[in-house]
C-alpha cells in the first residue's frame, strides 16, 4: 500500500526508491489526479520551467482534491505570483555563497558546519531558499570527503556536522551510510544532524537498513524534519518518526511561516500539538527567506507578531518554536523580538 512503513529489508529498487521515481513532475499530470480543471496553464508552466514540479504522490494523496487553496497545494504548485521580481527577494537571500569554505561545505557557526550532501529532492518545495543554488559544483562526491575531514582537523571547535541539501535522504543505502560513517567517526565531531523533509513527504524512506545506520553510533544523532502543515502529519509519517525515535534520534522540527498556509494561530497550535504526538519538539518558526519566486508567501512582520503571540498565549512552553530569520553574513540566527 502506498505509503505504509516498510521495516523489513527489501530487495532493490526498495520501496522508497520506487515511489521517488513515481512523483509527479508534470503539472497537468498533478492536476488532473488532484480534480483540479486548469483552462490555461501556461503560466503555471512558465514558473514549472524555472523551477521544476516535483512532488510525491504520497504527499499528493493529502491534498484535498479539487482546492485550490488547499495548504498543502500551496507549497508545491508553480504559480504565476513566482514570475514577479519586487525588490529585495534574491537568488541566495541567506549568504550560502560567501559562507562556502569547500565546494558542499559551508561554514558560517561557530562551532559547526552544514556539508551539502547532494542536490536532490523528492518535493520542490516552491518557497525553497536554495532554489537556484549551484548544486553542480558544490554538491559532496567521494572525492571531497578526503577533504572535508581535513578542514574538521583543520578548524578543532566544531564538533556538529549538518547534513543538507537538497535532501541528504534521497542518497541511496551504502551512499548515505558512507557519507554519515566517515563524518560521525571523526573523533572530533559528537553531533551529526540531518535536516531532512522525506520523513513528512516519503515516510517510506525510513528503512531497516537506515535506522540500523543511526543506531549504530553512540554519538548524538539529530533529525530536522520539515513540516508546515498539521495535514502533513499523517499515519504513516508518524510511524517513521517513531521509528526514528526508537532508533536514538533526537527528532525536532522548523517550520515556515507561509501565507496561505500557516500564518494564522489555529494552524500553527494544531501543527506544535500533532508534531508532539509524533515525538517532535517544535524548534523553529522561521520568516521566509527572501528567495526569489517566493515574495506571495511574505507575511507582514505586525501580523507575525500578533500571530506568534497568540500561540504563546494557547501553547505551554515547550510547544513554542522559536521565532527567527537567518540573516546573510550573521554569526546565528537572528530572534525576533516581540517588542
Amino acid at each position: 500500500m502506498l505509503g505504509m512503513i516498510r521495516l523489513e529489508k527489501t530487495s532493490s529498487p526498495p520501496l522508497w526508491q520506487q515511489e521517488l521515481q513515481s512523483a509527479f513532475t508534470n503539472l497537468r499530470d498533478l492536476c488532473q489526479f488532484l480534480e483540479l480543471p486548469i483552462d490555461d496553464i501556461a503560466q503555471h508552466n512558465v514558473a514549472s520551467d524555472k523551477f521544476p514540479l516535483l512532488v510525491t504522490r504520497s504527499y499528493a494523496e493529502r491534498i484535498k482534491k479539487a482546492d485550490w487553496f488547499d495548504p498543502l497545494l500551496r507549497q508545491i504548485l508553480p504559480s504565476a505570483y513566482e514570475l514577479k521580481q519586487p525588490p529585495g527577494f534574491l537568488s541566495d537571500p541567506v549568504g550560502d555563497t560567501q559562507a562556502t569554505a569547500l565546494p558542499g561545505l559551508i561554514h558560517k557557526y561557530h562551532g559547526r558546519i552544514l556539508v551539502i550532501a547532494t542536490g536532490a529532492c523528492a518535493i520542490h518545495c516552491r518557497y525553497c531558499f536554495r532554489r537556484e543554488f549551484p548544486y553542480s559544483d558544490n554538491s559532496v562526491n567521494r572525492s571531497q570527503i578526503d577533504s572535508i575531514n581535513t578542514y574538521l582537523q583543520q578548524n578543532t571547535d566544531v564538533s556538529e556536522v549538518i547534513l543538507s541539501g537538497g535532501d541528504p535522504l534521497t542518497l541511496g543505502e551504502t551512499k548515505f551510510r558512507d557519507l554519515f560513517n566517515s563524518l560521525i567517526n571523526n573523533p572530533q565531531v559528537k553531533r551529526l544532524r540531518i535536516h531532512t523533509r522525506l520523513p513528512i513527504v516519503l515516510p517510506s524512506r525510513i528503512t531497516t537498513d537506515l535506522l540500523d545506520t543511526f543506531s549504530s553510533t553512540n554519538k548524538h544523532v539529530i533529525i530536522v524534519i520539515h513540516a508546515n502543515h498539521a495535514n502533513e502529519l499523517t499515519t504513516d509519517v508518524a510511524d517513521a518518526l517513531f521509528a526514528l525515535k526508537s532508533a536514538g534520534v533526537t527528532l525536532l522540527n522548523q517550520t515556515v511561516l507561509l501565507n496561505g498556509v500557516n500564518n494564522d494561530p489555529s494552524s500553527l497550535i494544531r501543527l506544535s500539538q500533532r508534531l508532539f504526538d509524533c515525538h517532535t519538539l517544535p524548534y523553529y518558526l522561521h520568516v521566509l527567506d527572501k528567495v526569489a519566486g517566493a515574495a506571495h508567501f511574505d507575511c507582514s512582520l505586525s501580523d507575525i507578531h500578533a500571530t506568534y503571540q497568540e500561540v504563546q498565549r494557547q501553547l505551554p512552553g515547550y510547544l513554542v518554536p522559536k521565532l527567527v530569520k537567518e540573516e546573510a553574513g550573521q554569526p546565528y540566527k537572528t530572534l525576533l523580538s516581540l517588542d
